[in-house]
């Protein structure tokens, strides 16, 4: 076949495409108007999962999972948004990675940004919001505390996790390097991409600024300044790329928590997050990790976090495999409370890839 017949074949595919995605999206619509009668949430992160496992299982090639799950995970989306135009809080301003996690997770939902993160939690708890996207981990910066402190007073739960690569991106409207002075970006960009600022610009001012959104804004205005920051930024202020993904590290991420009034339910592929406060005494905390080995529960990942009560004292926030509903989860956690002073389950949640 010829380049032409190929591209008129296509064609007649995405014809077909289209006409299952509006079939897809009007039993969508009858599943909301269900949904609404019965008072259920509009967001049902396990059967969103449920479903995105399912393709994976079946996927014939030559598309990678990844391509898959972003695919369907975008149609999944779109026909959300179908059921119910949700109200999404994040922590702001716009064109922050957080921001692309929000957009990532709720599409073309109704996306308001907050200047911390305290006031998301706010947000959500007021009914202002449906839901919020606030970020908790690096992958090499650790967890972010100010999350685990909204936590500690807030009665809100995890409901699902999102995952975005940080790539970041050197944006200028300068003609080439040699003509940038200045580079602004918040300082755990400028950490992050700091071997290859001082390899090809050596000899421009780097510029500290609150946030990857206000350094495109204010390199957008000077001629001889560049921002570093996600994609998004730049396009939000018109400042194009000028030499794309200049991070040191390939495989930074940062991981993002949604946050809701209501539980998730179990996906057969979840998470669980911890929360927990132990005597100040030896051995509290090889007791409390010896209750999870004693009940073959994984434990993913474990940082401490210091109290904001007293001086030397600690927190621990703990990710294990399983929801807390499962049967051997719940004995655990049980077993856990007795041997800790304060025990916090943040959420059960399906693991994302």
């Amino acid at each position: 076949m010829s380049i032409d017949d190929l591209r008129q074949a296509i064609d007649e595919l995405d014809d077909s495409i289209l006409q299952l995605l509006s079939r897809r999206a009007e039993k969508v619509q009858e599943v909301g108007r269900l949904k609404g009668q019965a008072r259920r949430e509009v967001f049902d992160p396990a059967r969103e999962r449920r479903i995105l496992d399912r393709l994976l299982a079946c996927n014939p090639g030559p598309l990678s999972p990844a391509a898959v799950e972003d695919i369907f995970a975008a149609i999944i989306a779109a026909g959300r948004l179908l059921e119910k135009q949700l109200t999404i809080a994040y922590y702001g301003p716009a064109g922050t990675f957080t921001h692309l996690a929000a957009r990532k997770k709720f599409g073309s939902a109704d996306l308001r940004a907050y200047d911390s993160i305290g006031e998301v939690f706010v947000a959500v708890e007021k009914k202002e919001a449906d839901l919020g996207v606030v970020p908790i981990e690096n992958s090499t910066g650790g967890v972010v505390p100010l999350t685990l402190d909204a936590f500690l007073e807030s009665k809100l739960r995890i409901s699902a996790e999102v995952y975005v690569d940080i790539e970041q991106f050197l944006l200028s409207r300068a003609p080439s390097l040699d003509a940038v002075k200045k580079v602004y970006s918040h300082p755990q960009p400028l950490q992050q991409c700091r071997i290859w600022l001082r390899t090809h610009l050596p000899r421009a001012e780097l510029i500290a600024v609150g946030s990857t959104s206000h350094a495109a804004e204010v390199a957008a205005a000077e001629p001889d300044a560049a921002a570093v920051g996600p994609e998004l930024a730049g396009q939000l202020h018109n400042l194009p790329v000028l030499v794309p993904r200049i991070h040191d590290q390939a495989d930074n991420r940062t991981r993002f928590f949604v946050i809701g009034p209501s539980p998730a339910p179990p996906s057969g592929r979840d998470k669980t997050s911890l929360l927990f406060m132990l005597p100040h005494e030896a051995g509290s905390l090889y007791r409390a990790l010896a209750v999870l080995a004693e009940h073959q529960v994984n434990m993913t990942f474990i940082q401490s976090h210091p109290t904001k009560q007293t001086h030397w004292e600690y927190l621990f926030f703990v990710d294990v495999e399983g929801h807390a509903a499962d049967a051997g989860l719940h004995e655990a956690l049980a077993a856990l409370e007795a041997r800790t002073r304060v025990l916090r389950v943040l959420g059960s949640y399906p693991e994302a890839l």
